[in-house]
């Protein structure tokens, strides 16, 4: 799939000048992230890790990602507003797993009192790769779906306009012509202008960043349950944080509470975030689960099902105890996941086994699921980071659509696919995204 390129990377001295090109046109573009030694500095940053040159994405592949995104908005959105549905599927995990245990605490509580919120927001990301068969043929085959912090919206809207020099520096200019517009950040402030204009604001919009430390020390309901911060009424919440345990304390859950009471809207709200558990993605590969949650969408369902990987329970059981035999009598084709976001915590091989080995008889197997391990053509390319040197990489591509919906009541009033990120990495790194520190940012050249 890279053939366009064959050229280019044979040629050292090209691909140094364009390297360094690059790393110009990155900083100058924005493309830039803090560093790892001063990860709370904004006066300290470097570019962010790129590919040098565009990574090949078969086109049908890339269109078919996009024409069930609008698909993917509607299932998160009916998943957060079935109680039976989430009670039923995080049974089992939620036993065994403090902090989805946590969360769905948070989720009843809510209910139970009543929800304050009529508008909700949905910023979601289906991630997927290709996956290689026996003939060679690629299939698009979902990841998983971020329903909380799904991020690089914004770098990812300036990383083209890089590629695009690139291939003009190295003479493919007919190619830089067919690099995609793309610009996530646009569409998913939309989406957020919109939720804020339903809340009913009459203001123009003000935009705060606070630690959930500041939301307990300084937040407040009123008698409405309306959110106030520093005096403030607040009308759409976004949380970058809150999708690992290790991010909160006491204060911390109090204050997540706190915001989930409010009528704010909440992106994520926390049945949304719910929705994206690892659980809930292996419960709608069970046949029907998906026809119950979008009845009378048969379309919508096929288009659906048509990108899931093979995806088992671990529950305690028959089932859960022979799928459990096969993955470690076989680890190489299954991946273990745990009920974690942010990258890096799936397990591979010997480490699969070995973990599988120790909790195979115990109810902790339950907070994991199995799912068929997707096998990439890889391709070479340059991963371009500060402070490491210039080298060719045999390399595997992530694609991921970005979804934004808006609800007001039991009204859609905004369902779309908002844009793409691709990630690339390389092929010795099992796991882990550009926050990471494996994966890079790259731009799909359609094929």
């Amino acid at each position: 799939m890279a053939a366009a390129w064959q050229d280019v990377l044979r040629d050292a001295a090209a691909v140094r000048e364009a390297a360094a090109v690059a790393v110009d046109a990155a900083l100058l573009a924005g493309v830039l992230m803090r560093t790892g030694e001063q990860p709370h500095a904004s006066d300290v940053v470097n570019y962010a890790p790129f590919t040098l040159l565009p990574s090949a994405v078969p086109q049908d592949l890339f269109e078919q990602a996009y024409a069930v995104q609008q698909d993917f908005n509607l299932l998160v959105d009916a998943i957060s507003q079935n109680k039976e549905f989430l009670e039923q599927t995080l049974a089992s995990t939620i036993k065994v797993d403090d902090f989805t245990a946590r969360l769905f605490r948070i989720y009843m509580q809510v209910l139970e009192e009543g929800l304050a919120q009529t508008v909700f927001l949905g910023i979601n990301r289906s991630d997927y790769m290709f996956d290689c068969g026996l003939d060679g043929t690629a299939a698009l085959r979902q990841i998983e779906i971020n329903t909380i912090a799904a991020s690089f919206g914004g770098l990812t809207s300036r990383t083209a306009d890089v590629h695009r020099l690139v291939l003009k520096v190295l003479g493919k200019t007919e190619e830089a012509s067919h690099l995609l517009p793309n610009n996530p950040a646009k569409r998913l402030a939309m989406g957020i202008a919109k939720a804020w204009e339903l809340y009913g604001s009459q203001r123009n919009i003000r935009v705060v960043r606070k630690r959930f430390r500041d939301v307990f020390e300084q937040g407040s309901l009123d008698a409405s349950r309306r959110l106030y911060m520093d005096g403030q009424e607040v009308a759409v919440v976004y949380y970058r944080e809150g999708y690992v345990p290790e991010v909160y304390d006491q204060q911390n859950w109090e204050a997540r509470l706190l915001l989930e009471r409010s009528r704010a809207v909440k992106c994520p709200d926390i049945a949304t975030q719910l929705a994206g558990t690892k659980k809930v993605q292996q419960e709608l590969s069970r046949p029907g689960t998906l026809e119950k949650l979008l009845p009378g969408r048969p379309e919508a369902v096929a288009r659906i099902r048509a990108t899931f990987a093979g995806l088992y329970s671990l529950d305690e059981g028959e089932e859960g105890d022979r799928i459990a035999a096969t993955a470690i009598a076989d680890p190489d084709r299954f991946v273990l996941k745990p009920q974690r976001e942010g990258g890096g915590n799936n397990l591979y091989g010997e480490e699969l086994r070995e973990v599988l080995e120790k909790i195979k008889d115990s109810p902790e197997r339950t907070s994991y699921i199995l799912m068929d391990k997707i096998k990439p053509q890889p391709a070479l390319n340059y991963l371009l980071r500060a402070h490491s040197p210039l080298q060719v990489s045999e390399c595997i591509s992530e694609l991921g659509i970005f979804g934004v919906y808006v609800r007001q009541g039991q009204e859609l009033v905004l369902n779309q696919a908002a844009g793409h990120l691709l990630r690339t990495k390389a092929i010795e790194h099992a796991d882990g995204g550009v926050a990471a520190g494996v994966a890079v940012l790259d731009t799909p050249y359609l094929v």
